[in-house]
């Protein structure tokens, strides 16, 4: 007996719906980050510049846009292509990038307060701010918990597979920690500012910690295992991130604690901005030196462009704000030349990874399915006599 064909529906075959999308994993918000750290980071350097401000608010809103771009894009990609994105929930080396959501939603809030105020009001960009700084504090929250836990529960990660990815979903409340202090002075005073605050730090200890816990195990697989796979070799560069971040969100917490904390509170904020800041920056320096000793080294070698280049930017500009964070509590001038001499370190890094970026869309290479790996040569044996 005959029957008819069932139709060949898009439903029944997800990969035939929106196929521009299904291999958009969640590390393209680092390309988010990337951009928006320009602005937030310009905004405050030691130096003028004629035109630099109004360049810093033409970068926020390039961040902006690109966040909705990728909303959408990954929203597409949820609906049309859910089995792929629980592919990367359950793949230990995409999960982690889970962290970037948060960390893109907030880096374009802080951006908002920092410049965008400028050209959209501050009323709209305290509204705007408090919508991506909520979300983003949310996912991060619940990144730093669930990622951790897939990666427990679910993962099954060999020794020598440590890697600085690990650090994103916990670094993402670090950030919070670090753009939430703009929100405090448009609440109420009292209880609503010091609750807010005092979430900030809490949430620089969750991640402080956390970041604390893992780092002896990513330089642990460096020394035991060698270098990292060439094209992962950029995400040497995400250490920088808690650093640099930790660094700026204690300024931030010195900048805002007088007038909201009680003056012993308010007093110690701003000591422990220094005597946390200064050593924790030394050490980020100490691994930017080794960091890009490696990233040259893998180039010689034949690291050719990915996404992974876009672990160039965030964590620099992290070290960016902390180095201008540094500058008005020390009053010491190094930390200004260490600002601008990082900051034109960032703008050259966000070029190298735009321009190949944009290539890659106009050409959809960088949207097509992962090249498979070549199989390993199976094992032969020799006669030795």
């Amino acid at each position: 007996m005959v029957t008819a064909a069932q139709p060949l529906t898009a439903a029944r075959i997800p990969s035939l719906r929106c196929p521009t999308v299904r291999h958009l994993g969640p590390n393209w918000y680092a390309s988010v980050m990337g951009t928006a750290i320009i602005a937030n980071a310009g905004a405050a350097l030691p130096v003028h510049v004629p035109g630099l401000r109004a360049l810093c608010t033409a970068m926020w809103a390039l961040s902006l846009v690109a966040l909705l771009a990728l909303l959408t894009a990954r929203a597409l990609h949820w609906t049309h292509h859910s089995d792929r994105a629980k592919e990367h929930l359950l793949d230990p080396a995409v999960a982690p990038f889970y962290g970037c959501l948060a960390m893109a939603l907030l880096a374009v809030g802080g951006g908002t307060m920092l410049v965008g105020q400028d050209w959209i009001g501050t009323q709209a960009a305290v509204a705007l701010d408090t919508v991506l700084f909520t979300a983003g504090t949310v996912i991060g929250l619940a990144a730093a918990v669930t990622i951790p836990y897939l990666m427990v529960a679910r993962h099954r990660i060999e020794p020598g597979q440590a890697s600085p990815v690990w650090l994103l979903p916990v670094v993402a409340p670090m950030v919070s920690a670090a753009v939430g202090p703009l929100l405090v002075p448009h609440l109420p005073s009292g209880q609503w500012q010091q609750t807010l605050l005092l979430a900030c730090v809490a949430m620089f200890g969750l991640s402080l910690i956390a970041t604390a816990v893992m780092l002896p195990v990513i330089f642990a697989r460096l020394v035991t295992a060698g270098p990292l796979p060439l094209m992962l070799t950029p995400a040497l560069f995400l250490v920088l991130g808690p650093l640099g971040q930790s660094t700026t969100a204690v300024n931030k917490f010195a900048d805002t604690a007088p007038g909201v904390l009680p003056a012993p509170y308010a007093e110690g904020f701003g000591v422990f901005a220094v005597l946390y800041g200064v050593p924790v920056m030394g050490f980020a320096l100490l691994w930017l030196a080794l960091a890009a000793a490696l990233v040259v080294r893998a180039r010689r070698r034949g690291m050719r462009f990915s996404m992974t280049w876009w672990a160039f930017t965030f964590p620099i500009g992290t070290c960016v704000t902390g180095a201008e964070g540094l500058a008005k509590h020390t009053g010491l001038a190094v930390y200004d030349v260490l600002a601008v001499v990082l900051y034109a370190v960032l703008v050259a890094a966000w070029a190298f990874a735009a321009v190949p970026t944009v290539r890659g869309l106009i050409s959809a290479e960088l949207l097509a399915a992962p090249r498979p790996v070549p199989p390993a040569p199976a094992p032969t044996t020799a006669r030795t006599t």
